[in-house]
Parts: C-alpha cells; sequence; structure tokens
C-alpha cells in the first residue's frame, strides 16, 4: 500500500470544508421538505413516500459511483470529478425547489437534488480514507461529522437568522412557501458549489501512479466490484447493518415528524395555514440548528473520548443519550425546554457521522474504499426505505395519527441502536489504532 504522509490538523479541515456544503443542502432538507410539502397540500399519513427519493438514489447512485472512481483515472484525480459535477447539480436543484407550483414538482426536484447530493458523498469520504494514514481516520472522519454539524446548523437557523434581520416571517410566494425559506435555498445553492471548489483548490487528490488500481471502469466492471464486495463483507461491517437499521429507520421518523410533532404538542395546531404552523417551522429551525451546532462541537470533542474508550463504547452512549431524549420532546410544551433533549441528539449526530465510518475504515482494503463506503451507505438508504413503506401502516393504527407517537418510536429505536453497536467486534489490532488517535490540540 502507498506511503500517506502525515497530514496537520488544518489540511484535515480544508479537504473537508466540501462537506460544509453537501451538509447544508441536506440540512434544508430535513428542516424544511416536510413543511413544503404540507404548503403544497400534502396529506400527513402518506408523507414517508414523499421522502423516498433520498434513500432510493442512495441505494442505487452511491455504490455504483464509489465503485467507478475507484476505477476512475483522471488529471483531477478519481474522485474530484463526482463531488464537483454533485455539488453543480445539487446547486441547480436547491435553486430551483422553493419556486416548485405544485407538489409533484417538489417531489421531482428532490430526486434530482438526492441523486446530486449521493454522486457527491461517497467519493468524498473514500478521498478523506484516500488522503489520510489509518493512524488520521478517526480524525478525519470526525472533522467531517465536525462539517456536518456546522452546515446543518446553518441551514436549520437561517430562516430565523433572515427574520432577526428584518424580513417578514408570514410573508409567501405563490406556493404558500415562506420567503425566508425561498431564501434559505439560494443561499444554500451558492454554499454547495463554493465549498466544494475550496476543497479542490486546498487539498488535490494524490496522482493516479499514488494510487492503486486506477483503471477506467466500464458497467460490467463496476458491478461485479460490487457484487464481489458484498460476497467478501467483513463481519464488523455486517454487524454494524444491524446498528445502522435501528438508528436510520429513527432518524428518517424524526426528520419527517418532529416540525408536525411541535406544531400540535406547543402550538395546538395542525394547520399549515395558520401561523402557529409557521412558528413551529422557526422553532425546528432552532432546535436542529442547536443540535447541529452541539454536533459540530461534539465532533472533535469526542476524539479523546473514542480515544480512551474506543469508537464502539462512545457511540452507544450517544445515541442512548438521543432516544432518552427523543421520548421527552412530546412531553415538553415550554419552547425553551426543548433545547435540553438537542444535546443528546446533537451528541448521536456527530458520533453516526464519524464513529461508524472510524469502525468501518480499519476493517476494509485501502484498494475497495470506495465501493465499501457506497455499500455502507445501503445500511442507511435500506432502512429508510423500509421506514418510508412501513410508516403510512402504522402511523393510523399503532401511532393513533399523532405525530408525537412518531417521534417517541424514533426514540425507542434509538435505545435498540445503542444496545446493538455493543455486539459489533472490532479486530483487536483496529481497537489500538483508532484508540490511538492524536488530539486535535496537537496540530500544528
Amino acid at each position: 500500500m502507498a506511503h500517506r504522509p502525515h497530514l496537520s490538523f488544518w489540511q484535515i479541515v480544508n479537504m473537508n470544508v466540501g462537506f460544509f456544503g453537501i451538509q447544508f443542502s441536506f440540512g434544508l432538507q430535513q428542516s424544511s421538505m416536510s413543511p413544503i410539502y404540507k404548503y403544497l397540500g400534502a396529506d400527513e399519513a402518506t408523507l414517508p413516500l414523499l421522502w423516498l427519493a433520498g434513500p432510493v438514489t442512495g441505494l442505487l447512485v452511491q455504490p455504483l459511483v464509489g465503485a467507478m472512481s475507484d476505477r476512475t483515472v483522471t488529471r483531477w484525480g478519481r474522485r474530484t470529478p463526482y463531488f464537483l459535477i454533485g455539488a453543480l447539480l445539487c446547486s441547480l436543484g436547491l435553486l430551483a425547489m422553493p419556486f416548485s407550483p405544485t407538489l409533484w414538482m417538489a417531489a421531482s426536484l428532490l430526486w434530482i437534488l438526492d441523486a446530486a447530493n449521493n454522486v457527491t458523498m461517497e467519493p468524498y469520504r473514500a478521498f478523506v480514507s484516500d488522503k489520510l494514514a489509518p493512524s488520521q481516520h478517526s480524525l478525519g472522519f470526525l472533522t467531517q461529522s465536525a462539517f456536518t454539524g456546522l452546515g446543518q446548523t446553518l441551514a436549520y437557523l437561517t430562516p430565523s437568522l433572515l427574520v432577526l434581520l428584518g424580513m417578514d416571517k408570514d410573508a409567501t410566494n405563490g406556493s404558500h412557501i415562506p420567503q425566508v425559506v425561498v431564501a434559505a435555498f439560494l443561499l444554500g445553492a451558492f454554499m454547495s458549489i463554493a465549498s466544494v471548489l475550496w476543497s479542490i483548490r486546498t487539498t488535490p487528490e494524490d496522482p493516479p501512479a499514488v494510487i492503486e488500481g486506477g483503471t477506467r471502469p466500464g458497467l460490467r466492471t463496476v458491478l461485479a466490484d460490487v457484487v464481489l464486495a458484498l460476497r467478501d463483507m467483513p463481519d464488523t461491517m455486517r454487524r454494524l447493518a444491524l446498528v445502522k437499521l435501528f438508528q436510520w429507520y429513527a432518524m428518517f421518523c424524526y426528520w419527517q415528524y418532529i416540525m408536525l410533532a411541535l406544531a400540535r404538542t406547543v402550538y395546538g395546531t395542525s394547520d399549515p395555514a395558520s401561523a402557529g404552523f409557521r412558528d413551529a417551522g422557526l422553532l425546528n429551525g432552532q432546535i436542529g440548528a442547536f443540535y447541529n451546532f452541539v454536533a459540530f462541537i461534539a465532533a472533535f470533542a469526542l476524539v479523546p473520548f473514542t480515544r480512551r474508550y474506543g469508537p464502539k463504547v462512545m457511540h452507544s452512549v450517544c445515541v442512548a443519550l438521543a432516544g432518552i431524549g427523543m421520548l421527552c420532546i412530546p412531553l415538553i410544551r415550554e419552547p425553551a425546554l426543548l433545547f435540553l433533549p438537542m444535546i443528546g441528539i446533537g451528541l448521536a449526530w456527530a458520533s453516526m457521522m464519524g464513529n461508524p465510518y472510524v469502525m468501518l475504515a480499519g476493517c476494509i482494503p485501502p484498494e475497495r474504499t470506495g465501493v465499501y463506503m457506497g455499500i455502507f451507505n445501503m445500511f442507511i438508504v435500506l432502512p429508510m426505505i423500509v421506514q418510508i413503506f412501513t410508516l403510512p401502516l402504522l402511523y393510523g393504527t399503532v401511532l393513533g395519527g399523532d405525530p408525537a407517537n412518531v417521534i417517541r418510536l424514533a426514540g425507542v429505536l434509538m435505545l435498540c441502536a445503542a444496545v446493538a453497536v455493543l455486539r459489533v467486534k472490532l479486530k483487536p489490532a483496529q481497537q489500538e489504532a483508532d484508540m490511538a488517535v492524536p488530539l486535535p490540540a496537537a496540530r500544528h
């Protein structure tokens, strides 16, 4: 395997700035898509079906793009063309989304937007693994986690900041979408492409000769790579699948229904035309920004604890705190108190974006990083697809047609994930490497 130089902390930060724009886009989707669908007349019980674009495009796009990027050779590198093209398409999707006149158009644009994000995502994760020595994997992936927190913090908070700057929170466009949401999407379009260009300029990829296995891919070769990788999947990766089933089913429940739950429990309304419904949207943005800011801070704060206790234990603790927090949310009627459970959700979000990838990176062969990163994403999108088709069946019966009960279900599933991760077996050598990660403060 080629020698990878030791990078400074700020070099690792620069290479991950592009992740900020990707996650700003995801943050806008998480905070705004359910309200946008409701403004355009969506039915509450079938709302999950309108979120199908993300997991399906992830399932189809990420493993193929990951395998293709493993074998791509260009003058710009093997990963860069993918996350640059993805960022451009993502910007176009963000520009168009808030001007959707109909429900079907918004849902169609989400397919384009999610496909673009997925073209970018796994090559970007593989890029970090390409550039960093194994001893720096924890810091590299936790830095990505930090930018996840920062990007989504600003995405959630932007509408409230625009209101503070003087925009009318009740002003809407012709599709009844608040103007502050429209402005947030326009800002996201700029962030998506600008942040990726920063990383490309500051952190060029290694030349093809340095990277193993670079050849121009054909579709048959790519599909064969995916099939072989599934057959040879490490045991650690298989056990992580159950963890991700619980935690991503839970997070999809949370993102789809938290704003609707707040509208009912805090403001006593389910009418999208009411002021209380718009206030719930702003409140969701504020608490969502807070948990993502907690994730931004925690991504770095978790490094010494991950070094001492290992990624498995830390992930279990973090998702357990999120489960407890989600169970508490429906009991809270005072908006200010909602920030308390967000601490646990923020810690879990930081861990989910970092520690599973730390465990994964130590068990997969370097020459197949792209395809395994893409397959690992299947463990995210498959639970989402299961959620999309099962939750509408449960919503009116088991969950009583109450969004607050969906949040309670998410809390229970996060506690299940906390137990499941303790069953993941890491190789002794991998545990030693994970627990010997230097602190960010040691970088110059």
